[in-house]
């Protein structure tokens, strides 16, 4: 019949049905082509099914439109080690503690992160973090942790105390805000004055935040595969960067003629002398690329933590009883005394439940590395060998629900990482910020922005969710944050009922 069908029809279709074949030949063997090469004897178990029966491509198109449900199944089916193929490359993904050692201590001439994300290059510029040398990213990532040590940090809960109230000024006694919205602008206004300076928050934050978001929104996921690709979101995302650049340089200018002038605690001090190993200065470039690498990955975690954090307390009245009481116990009822450094690190109990936010709800989903060197990892007895070549993953939104490690591990419990249970100190089982010798340089930071804005929020606040639904992760997002309704319903405390 099909062959009567074709003689009888006109060239044009002819010509078309021509042009089809041709095409989807093209496509069959070009897939057959890009097939990943089968590793050796002892490489993990490949996955061969998909519940997408599509010939060849089936599993790329699961993983690209529900990753965590795939990566889940296939643990159930072939346990903590296994290899997707995605068109030409392999994904060898490690689940649960044991799986996920190597990952977490290999250097990185071994598992190397420079190749995953090379995607930033257009965000933080040439020759900052993951574009950068090794020698010189050790710099770069060594003068962030001197940033960030406690003797400076000291300082900064002042400043993000004052920022918390100026910005819990424009809600007034009563009312209903978008608690992920609210949190985002507080958190970035916090974020400017600790780490840029008082003199960029002050004379130049609109200017600032307004680049800021056009390079965050500048970050999609089709800029993972094609980062320079000519479209709208990239080009502002250039303009910005540059803009940027010529801002900071400013600044820098400025604060080297007036050296002295400035309180010298913010880490853009730290970032203007740094000096490479081969004796080299850092450029005012690779600074505002640094500091806009720091702004970017603290932004994000820092308000999606917040914001979960405050959901999940607030919806457990158990948990906010504790809560209240240990804001109680830590501060008294001397408001106007202020809180200290001291008083955030005595804060246990909110730092456990930030903690157990983060174990349910990670800001990154994935974690990459590209192998360089063969691995072995062995996980429930077994022993495998990971060629060279694969792309090694590790998943927190699935690791951190796993029963074996964290009994039921759906539910919010803060007091699982209390004393008698402890289950974060599991080796490599706890990655709500990296962990082994890749942990998140800003995690001190992270944890005292986050607990001294909540302190605050709960002593001065009672809040209630207007929505009867808890948001769900939204896992189609670059960074992973909340989707749903994250309205809430606040009320200030009069002085006599505030804790």
């Amino acid at each position: 019949m099909f062959s009567e069908v074709v003689s009888s029809s006109p060239p044009w279709v002819m010509n078309l049905i021509s042009s089809m074949i041709l095409i989807i030949t093209l496509m069959i063997v070009l897939v057959l082509v890009l097939q990943p090469g089968k590793g050796g004897d002892n490489s993990p178990p490949m996955v061969t099914e998909s519940i997408v029966k599509v010939p060849f491509i089936g599993s790329a198109i699961e993983f690209g439109k529900s990753p965590m449900k795939m990566l889940k199944r296939c643990y159930d089916m072939y346990g903590p080690v296994y290899t997707i193929p995605i068109l030409n490359q392999r994904l060898t993904i490690l689940l649960g503690p044991e799986a996920q050692e190597p990952f977490f201590r290999s250097p990185d001439e071994v598992l190397s992160p420079q190749e995953c994300y090379k995607f930033m290059k257009p965000v933080f510029g040439p020759g900052v973090v993951y574009d950068a040398s090794r020698k010189n990213r050790q710099v770069q990532f060594q003068s962030m942790s001197n940033g960030l040590r406690s003797s400076r940090m000291r300082s900064y809960v002042t400043k993000i105390e004052k920022e918390t109230y100026e910005f819990l000024k424009n809600w007034g006694d009563e009312g209903e805000v978008d608690l992920f919205q609210a949190l985002s602008e507080l958190t970035i206004l916090t974020a400017t004055r600790c780490l840029h300076g008082d003199d960029v928050r002050e004379t130049m934050f609109k200017e600032v935040a307004t680049l800021f978001h056009d390079l965050d929104h500048g970050v999609t996921p089709l800029s993972v595969f094609f980062p320079n690709a000519p479209t709208k979101a990239h080009r502002l995302r250039n303009q910005a960067r540059k803009k940027m650049v010529k801002l900071f340089s400013r600044i820098i200018s400025e604060r080297r003629a007036n050296r002295g002038k400035t309180d010298g605690t913010d880490i853009l001090s730290i970032f203007m002398d740094v000096k490479y190993k081969d004796g080299s200065k850092i450029t005012d470039e690779e600074v505002t690329g640094l500091l806009i690498a720091l702004l970017f990955a603290g932004q994000h975690t820092s308000c999606i933590t917040s914001t979960w954090t405050t959901l999940f307390i607030v919806t457990n009245p158990h948990v906010l009883n504790k809560v209240l009481q240990e804001q109680n116990d830590v501060l008294g009822s001397d408001f106007d005394a202020g809180i200290m450094y001291d008083n955030v690190n005595q804060m246990s109990y909110l730092g456990d439940c930030m903690r157990e936010a983060l174990r349910l709800c990670p800001p990154l989903c994935l974690l990459m590395r590209k192998v360089l060197k063969e691995v072995s990892v062995t996980a429930n007895g077994r022993s495998y060998v990971i060629p060279k070549g694969d792309t090694v993953v590790v998943s927190p939104s699935v690791s951190m629900r796993l029963a074996s490690t964290f009994p039921d591990p759906d539910t919010f419990c803060p007091e699982r990482y209390g004393p008698g249970r402890e289950e974060h100190k599991i080796p490599y089982a706890y990655m709500g910020f990296g962990g082994g010798m890749h942990s998140c340089v800003g995690q001190a930071f992270g944890y005292l922005q986050v607990k001294s804005i909540l302190s605050i929020l709960f002593r001065e606040y009672d809040i209630q969710m207007i929505s009867n639904e808890f948001p769900e992760c939204d896992f189609e997002a670059m960074v992973v944050g909340p989707k749903g309704d994250c309205r809430v319903r606040y009320k200030k405390k009069s002085n006599a009922n505030r804790i």
